[in-house]
């Protein structure tokens, strides 16, 4: 298939899935890095009550907060 013909049948909403590979696919600027922060004890323990009281991790409500 022609990318151009691919192209019209995405933009037409069918579905084009069966002609991508997606075991290779990636998104771009998503790769996972490490980072290591020191926090006070004070700031552990109060990220810790609100992250129990949210039911997530205290990585996820750090995670959320710095993308706001």
């Amino acid at each position: 298939m022609k990318a151009k013909d691919l192209d019209k049948q995405f933009e037409r909403g069918e579905d084009i899935s069966r002609y991508l590979d997606l075991a290779w696919a990636k998104r771009v600027n998503q790769e996972q890095r490490r980072v290591n922060v020191d926090f006070p004890s004070w700031m552990i323990h109060a990220l810790g009550k609100e992250a129990n009281r949210l039911g997530v991790t205290r990585q996820s409500i750090i995670k959320v907060w710095i993308s706001d």
